[in-house]
């Protein structure tokens, strides 16, 4: 709010300034001849006066009369000058000879010199002297107050755009964070209801094609295992049979095909329930070093293969820390499985406690992530090139599984370069 409101004010205060200086002297400069006039005929009853003064005197008298004018009228200066004189311009020298008054037109357009003809040599000068110190400091005081008046005004507007815009934001904040059901419930009277009406009404067609989308997704799910399982226990009563060789092996791969069905089955049914904005993260107290142990405890007879190599980086791992152990095993489970399948010989494994949180990174020496695709892996079905083939690219699921795991605890999942020459998955939970 104060952002807008500084910039507001900024431009109004600009404005009004620019406007005190330049509009005086746009106007006086447009309308000069009638300004002139009309300044000209304000003073003359002061000039007349001034020359009536003068001629009840004989003329060597002027001087001295000038004089104890001069110290009647201060601060005003009065001056008896030649019309010779050279502080006059010859527009004003031919104006005095020819019997007229003369005005000079200061700053603002306030009148700050009066000339008098009285003979065709002389001439009375009234001179308006500059406002003293105090008189400007009240000038700018008013200035200062009125900018003031402006910047409280601005901001009996401006708060309630700042609050209605508020909740739209907090509003976005949440519907991002997954609660679907969020709604601003501003009031019609506010200057943004249009506004805030179109995002609701954009909020509930989310809403409704989310819920639509999962609900689709979890009902073929479910209806997939059935037949899937029938299948599955079918082909295994007829493989109890006696069957040709050729024959056996044939339903043996479709078996493995069904498997595999299965799989992706209960993979869109975990990411179906990562889903559901009611998910509320079960947050325990775990021991590090035994949590990472149980998980590497689940690929034992994976790392048994001298091909791999396992290294584990613990860094205050001895101590506790609140997190929702299922939800970020399957996170990491699932970059470990992912590192196991592109690394060439060595994957490591990195844990670091500090007070802000909890990070956990995964490297392999693979062949990395291209840069340009680094948040693409993360959207379900997914895969890169290199790993069209089902024997190494699974379903395209699991990355996006255990990002939105993560995000469920308010965590991050990223994707980096490795140190080993491969990637970094780099998993985040705060404190």
């Amino acid at each position: 709010m104060f952002k807008i409101l500084i910039r507001l004010y900024l431009v109004t205060i600009i404005t009004f300034a620019g406007a005190i200086y330049l509009v005086p002297e746009l106007i006086v400069t447009l309308f000069h001849d009638r300004y002139m006039n009309y300044n000209v005929d304000i003073s003359r009853g002061m000039q007349n006066l001034l020359i009536q003064q003068f001629k009840q005197v004989p003329a060597q008298q002027w001087p001295q009369l000038a004089r104890e004018l001069d110290t009647e009228f201060a601060p005003l200066r009065i001056h008896l000058l030649p019309i010779a004189n050279p502080q006059f311009t010859p527009a004003e020298q031919h104006q005095l000879h020819q019997g007229r008054g003369v005005l000079r037109i200061g700053e603002w357009g306030w009148r700050t010199h009066v000339m008098s003809p009285l003979n065709a040599e002389q001439a009375i000068e009234l001179v308006m002297p500059p406002d003293p110190f105090d008189l400007n400091v009240l000038y700018w005081s008013i200035n200062v107050l009125i900018g003031a008046a402006l910047l409280a005004g601005l901001l009996l507007w401006l708060r309630p755009h700042w609050r209605d815009l508020e909740r739209l934001k907090r509003t976005a904040t949440r519907i991002g964070q997954g609660q679907l059901s969020e709604r601003t419930h501003i009031s019609p009277r506010s200057n943004i209801y249009d506004l805030a009406s179109t995002f609701d009404t954009m909020a509930q067609d989310i809403e409704n094609l989310l819920n639509q989308q999962r609900d689709l997704l979890n009902a073929v799910s479910h209806e997939l295992r059935t037949p899937l399982t029938r299948l599955d226990f079918g082909l295994a009563l007829v493989l109890c049979d006696e069957l040709p060789q050729a024959s056996r092996e044939r339903l043996q791969v479709l078996v493995g095909h069904i498997r595999e069905l299965d799989e992706l089955v209960l993979e869109l049914l975990s990411f179906s329930r990562l889903q559901n904005p009611a998910l509320m993260p079960e947050r325990i107290e775990v021991s590090l070093a035994e949590f990472i142990d149980s998980i590497l405890g689940s690929f034992d007879e994976e790392l048994e293969t001298p091909e791999i190599v396992l290294d584990v980086l613990l860094q205050g791992a001895e101590e506790r820390f609140a997190l929702d152990p299922r939800l970020t095993a399957r996170a990491l489970q699932n970059l470990i499985r992912n590192a196991m399948r592109y690394c060439d010989h060595r994957i490591q494994i990195g844990l670091s406690l500090s007070h802000k949180g909890c990070e956990l990174w995964v490297d392999d020496d693979g062949i990395g992530i291209p840069e340009q695709e680094r948040e693409r892996i993360f959207e379900p079905f997914y895969r890169l090139d290199r790993s069209r083939d089902r024997a190494t690219g699974g379903f395209g699921l699991g990355l996006a599984i255990s990002r939105r795991a993560l995000e469920a605890q308010g965590g991050t999942l990223t994707v980096e370069q490795s140190p080993l020459g491969g990637a970094r998955f780099r998993l985040w939970l705060p404190g």
